[in-house]
């Protein structure tokens, strides 16, 4: 349900005669932020907070195959807008959203419109053509000429297949070297610590945006329009080999894809920002009784290993027996799933089943214990037999699918994503993206689509160091703007950086401390969260194994409690009666204070802290559980130890 207000003014606010060229502005509701438009010759941007350019005089527009649509444009009508109505999404991290923005659009002759959003959290445009027949976009421009030569945290790529990247810190704009190319959310750091992210949102049956930086600032590339495509990257990756020159062939009436600017000169806002899920199109599917969020017991991080276990296991032991122990696991401590990776079928035919492993026998059993099981596949077998595989496993009684290995997101990429969401939700199948393009909305459009990868997550620690506290810090301020990612946190055996080591086959282990580990179950949104070791590791602590059986993955309420971008994160959950914190240090030790003043009047609760032990900086597996009486009235500061963490679940007594 929405309750809105909407205050529409047509053609009377700023100009009102048609084909007259000047500046357009909008204003967010606080008023701080302005995004200004000049039309001449072409059309520009500006992005102003409190007064200051953010976003210089940038050039933004589309070019058909047939002409430029924004070249020598003509007015003909202006209208604006106050939209202020409350959002109910399906899950997240907030039970409502506020949606108040104010917007204007502008209608030009030539069939097309600029459509312009002022929310207190940041600005966004889009084109939207209006045009009877099928359209080829050769390119669509968007420059964002970042003033300042602001520090910036760059995601940089030299392709279009990878989404699981290290971020390169670079202290000036103007270190990063012409043509270099970053996938979004790109975040910049003026000299006052204002923070401006440049994202997308709604990306549908269209390429989705890179940055690459130019001599003036930064602009937009997409990858080209796939000619022809062939198997490669171990034989069941699309890989495209020859391309066309248009980024783009798609219906003449559509609403193009938002391009997001959000600023902010709180860090703390960027981790409750919800500007890329607000903007996308909203819920298409009907019965959603089916969608349940939850935690996953799943085997591959750690080569299905179960020390001190009763039955033969590792990879290349898996069976029904092996699957059955994972239920049983997932059943005792309050796990609504398991995820079967690969292996578990052919990788083209699914009907075509790994003898060891009966999986309608393993559904069953889970259905007895109240444990779905979602099953793995790449993208490719979702192709032509998509419907019969898809009804195959919904008629197994599996609750979802995890496809992997799409590396693309050119339009027939996109268009993939979308119609794999949709016919997965014919079948009542949740979707678990992996080996994907970052988020841009469709999560919104289609709920069933529970989780995306697009992160460098804790599989890296099997290969190298890169998944560390650093990078733990910078991913919820950059690529969580986009949406859910699935991390895959939970390890349990917890290194200093000084004890580390990569180790790819057999138990593999994570770096920062074990509180440190257990934060990440309440920063990062994940609304399917893998538990990612073993069964057999979590039964050697029960403490901690309580926590991860409580602590949700969606919540009523969240409230952003202290943060610095790359530095530290400290985060407020709330989901009923309960609360849960997370907090989390990079490499650098130091102490958060925690104020409880968001909990209730006159009320007592129970507080179990797990904070990092006296010696958790080389013994990273060390950590206290400490139960404290506390009330909205308590204030208490706890010290982290480098890589380190904290985690709460507090209730009623």
């Amino acid at each position: 349900m929405r309750f809105y207000c909407i205050i529409l003014l047509t053609s009377i606010f700023l100009f009102t005669s048609c084909g007259r060229k000047g500046e357009i502005e909008v204003i967010s509701p606080d008023s701080r932020l302005k995004l200004t438009v000049d039309v001449k010759d072409s059309i520009t941007y500006r992005v102003l907070f409190d007064g200051k350019e953010m976003i210089s005089q940038s050039e933004i527009g589309l070019q058909l195959k047939d002409r430029n649509l924004t070249s020598n444009v003509k007015i003909k009508n202006i209208e604006s807008k106050t939209i202020k109505e409350t959002i109910e999404p399906l899950y997240g991290k907030f039970k409502t959203l506020s949606n108040h923005y104010n917007e204007i659009k502008i209608d030009f002759e030539d069939n097309f419109s600029l459509e312009l959003r002022a929310y207190d959290e940041g600005v966004a445009y889009r084109f939207i053509t209006d045009i009877d027949n099928e359209i080829t976009v050769e390119n669509e421009i968007a420059n964002f000429n970042i003033t300042n030569d602001p520090a910036v945290i760059y995601p940089e790529t030299s392709n279009y297949t990878a989404w699981e990247l290290m971020y390169i810190d670079y202290a000036k704009v103007s270190s990063i070297l012409d043509g270099k190319r970053a996938i979004t959310p790109v975040l910049y750091s003026m000299p006052n610590e204002t923070r401006v992210v440049v994202a997308e949102s709604d990306v549908r049956d269209y390429p989705g945006m890179y940055l690459v930086k130019n001599p003036t600032g930064f602009n937009a590339y997409f990858a080209q329009y796939p000619d022809s495509t062939a198997l490669g990257s171990w034989g069941f990756v699309s890989v495209v080999q020859r391309t066309r020159d248009y980024i783009a062939k798609t219906s003449g009436k559509k609403e193009f894809p938002w391009r997001v600017i959000i600023v902010s000169d709180d860090d703390k806002k960027l981790l409750t920002n919800e500007l890329v899920y607000k903007l996308a199109k909203p819920q298409v599917l009907t019965d959603v009784s089916w969608i349940k969020p939850g935690k996953a017991a799943w085997e591959w991080w750690h080569d299905a290993m179960l020390p001190d276990a009763d039955i033969p296991s590792g990879m290349a032991n898996r069976n029904t027996a092996l699957y059955k122990h994972y239920i049983d696991f997932a059943a005792e401590n309050n796990l609504e799933y398991l995820m079967i990776d690969a292996g578990w079928s052919d990788i083209f035919d699914l009907s075509k089943v790994n003898p060891k492993v009966d999986v309608q026998e393993v559904i069953n059993y889970g259905k007895s214990k109240n444990v779905g099981v979602f099953l793995w596949c790449v993208g490719m077998a979702l192709t032509d037999r998509s419907d019969e595989f898809l009804k195959m496993m919904h008629n197994w009684g599996a609750v979802g699918i995890k496809v992997d290995f799409f590396d693309r997101d050119d339009q027939l990429a996109m268009d993939w994503y979308e119609a794999i969401a949709k016919k997965a939700a014919d079948h009542q199948l949740m979707v678990n993206f992996h080996g994907c393009s970052k988020p841009t909305g469709m999560q919104r459009t289609y709920p069933n689509i529970i989780n995306f990868e697009a992160v460098r997550g804790a599989e890296c620690s099997k290969w190298d160091l890169t998944a560390n506290p650093q990078h733990h810090l910078v991913i919820p301020f950059t690529r969580m703007l986009a949406g859910t990612m699935d991390y895959t946190p939970g390890a349990m055996r917890n290194c200093s950086p000084q004890l580390f080591r990569p180790i790819d086959q057999g138990l593999p282990s994570a770096q920062g401390t074990r509180c440190h580990e257990l934060a990440m179950f309440v920063i990062y949104d994940q609304y399917l969260a893998m538990l990612c070791d073993s069964p057999s590791e979590y039964r050697k602590d029960p403490d901690v194994l309580r926590f991860l059986s409580k602590v949700p993955v969606t919540f009523d309420n969240t409230i952003a409690l202290d943060a610095k971008v790359g530095e530290y994160a400290l985060i407020a959950k709330q989901k009923g009666e309960e609360w849960y914190i997370g907090g989390m240090t990079n490499h650098i030790a130091r102490s958060l204070t925690i104020d409880f003043s968001f909990l209730a009047d006159n009320k007592e609760y129970i507080a179990e802290i797990y904070k990092d032990g006296v010696d958790a900086n080389l013994w990273a597996t060390h950590y206290i559980l400490d139960t404290q009486k506390i009330n909205k009235n308590t204030k208490m500061t706890i010290p982290l130890a480098q890589g380190g963490g904290l985690a709460i679940r507090i209730f009623s007594k």
